[in-house]
């Protein structure tokens, strides 16, 4: 054993081990730098988020996402650029992988693009009450690929962010202040000025109709069979269907009290007798 050792030429191993040792120190300094600046440029990526209140932390956190990873990889190149690695051709090899993927997952990326422009133009925003891709309820959460809502019979609704950015969007929560249309019609022989003085009535009394903006009651057609009101009140946003469901049937009562009828369509049938000749 002790000719086995006294042979070796340790001046031969020495260079060698010396640079792996420096690769080694290098590597994992690169590391820490390099998870350290992923870091730093994540925080400070989601910190800017509260510099820009009209945008969503979601998308902050998205992009810092994307920088942390970007850093990273290139971090990871450098250290096997250390060892000798040729990283042209795993590169390479990553670009054609994307691309594949990338197209694999074509309406995966449609839905993160439409949730990127969601959240940069916030067509809405979480606890608003919105109509869009058909459907119609309260937005629970909105993240990078989705939007949840909430119906008022409690279902719950996940929509992709691409059916949605790609067709109209109705914020019912945008505006503090709305109007709620409604039409309501009286018969050609009832005096119109006595049926507005009614809805007038039922209007001043709802204790969730505004006195301003004052509500709108005007003539808005005359239909076949009836003098048709366009009704407008305006309230507070979060009162809007309390408004919407509740006046009808007011004004029906009061109509009814006031002994004004409300047309509903007739049908007259007519029965011949034929007689064989």
């Amino acid at each position: 054993m002790e000719e086995f050792i006294a042979s070796l030429d340790v001046d031969q191993y020495l260079p060698g081990a010396l640079a792996w040792a420096t690769n080694i120190l290098l590597a994992l300094l690169i590391l820490i730098i390099g998870m350290w600046v992923a870091g730093k440029a994540y925080k400070g990526m989601v910190a800017l988020a509260s510099r820009y209140p009209q945008l969503d932390d979601t998308l902050f956190k998205f992009f810092g996402s994307v920088i942390r990873y970007t850093i990273l990889a290139f971090v990871g190149i450098a250290v096997l650029n250390r060892f000798g690695v040729q990283t042209a051709s795993i590169i390479a090899l990553l670009g054609a992988a994307g691309l594949a993927v990338g197209l694999a997952l074509q309406g995966t990326l449609s839905n993160l693009a439409a949730g990127v422009m969601l959240l940069i133009f916030r067509p809405y925003k979480v606890d608003d009450f919105v109509e869009a891709a058909g459907k119609f309820g309260k937005v629970t959460e909105i993240d990078m690929f989705t939007t949840i809502l909430q119906t008022f019979d409690n279902q719950h609704i996940i929509i992709p962010n691409s059916q949605i950015w790609g067709e109209q969007i109705t914020n019912h929560s945008h505006h503090e202040i709305r109007g709620v249309d409604m039409t309501f019609g009286v018969a050609y022989g009832e005096s119109i000025d006595a049926a507005r003085a009614v809805i007038d009535k039922v209007l001043a009394e709802h204790p969730h109709v505004l006195k301003e903006p004052a509500p709108f009651v005007e003539v808005e057609t005359l239909n076949n069979s009836s003098v048709d009101f366009i009704v407008r009140p305006f309230c507070e946003g979060q009162h809007y269907f309390d408004i919407r469901y509740s006046v009808p049937e007011q004004i029906k009562k009061g109509l009814d009290e006031a002994n004004i009828e409300i047309p509903f369509p007739h049908r007259k049938v007519i029965l011949v007798n034929e007689t064989n000749q």
